[in-house]
C-alpha cells in the first residue's frame, strides 16, 4: 500500500460545497503553489515562481442549491491545501474556509470539503477497489448526496 501511495497509483475523490459558480461545468486547474510555513497557508500562481510546486486537479459540477454549488474534485497531485487554494484562485471559495476567502466560518469551525473515496488496484488480487465514505450529517451534504446518485 505504501508503494501505491508513493507511486501515485491511488485515485482520490473529494466533494466540496463552494460559494460561487465555477467558470466551467468541468475543468482542469493547473497552478504553481508556494507554501508559507509561518502562516500555514499556500498561494497559487499561474506560472512557476521560486520555491513553488506544480499542482493539478480536475473538477466537475454536480449541481447547485439555492446558495451554493457542489463540486467533485479529482486531485492529480497532493500539495499543501491544494484543493482549497486552487479553488480560491478561481474565486470558488469553499464554504466555511475563511483562510482561503470564504465569507464566514461554519458554526462548528469545519469547512465543506470531504474526502469521498479512494480507488486503486489491489496489489495481490489485481482487482480495482473503491472505498467510499459517507459525508457528515449536514443538510448541505445530504442534498449533495441526493444529487450525486
Amino acid at each position: 500500500m505504501n508503494k501505491l501511495f508513493q507511486d501515485k497509483e491511488i485515485d482520490k475523490t473529494y466533494w466540496t460545497v463552494i460559494e460561487n459558480k465555477p467558470p466551467l461545468e468541468e475543468g482542469e486547474l493547473i497552478n504553481w503553489l508556494k507554501k508559507n510555513q509561518e502562516k500555514n497557508k499556500s498561494r497559487a500562481y499561474s506560472k512557476q515562481v521560486k520555491g513553488s510546486k506544480y499542482a493539478e486537479l480536475k473538477y466537475s459540477l454536480l449541481g447547485r442549491s439555492k446558495n451554493y454549488y457542489y463540486l467533485e474534485i479529482y486531485p492529480k497531485t497532493g500539495r499543501h491545501h491544494q484543493i482549497r487554494v486552487q479553488l480560491s484562485f478561481i474565486n470558488c471559495n469553499i464554504k466555511g474556509d475563511v483562510k482561503y476567502g470564504a465569507k464566514r466560518t461554519n458554526r462548528d469551525g469545519s469547512i465543506h470539503l470531504f474526502a469521498r473515496s479512494i480507488s486503486f488496484i489491489h496489489p495481490i488480487k489485481n482487482e480495482k477497489l473503491i472505498i467510499k465514505a459517507n459525508p457528515p450529517k449536514d443538510p448541505l451534504w445530504k442534498e449533495l448526496t441526493t444529487l450525486a446518485k
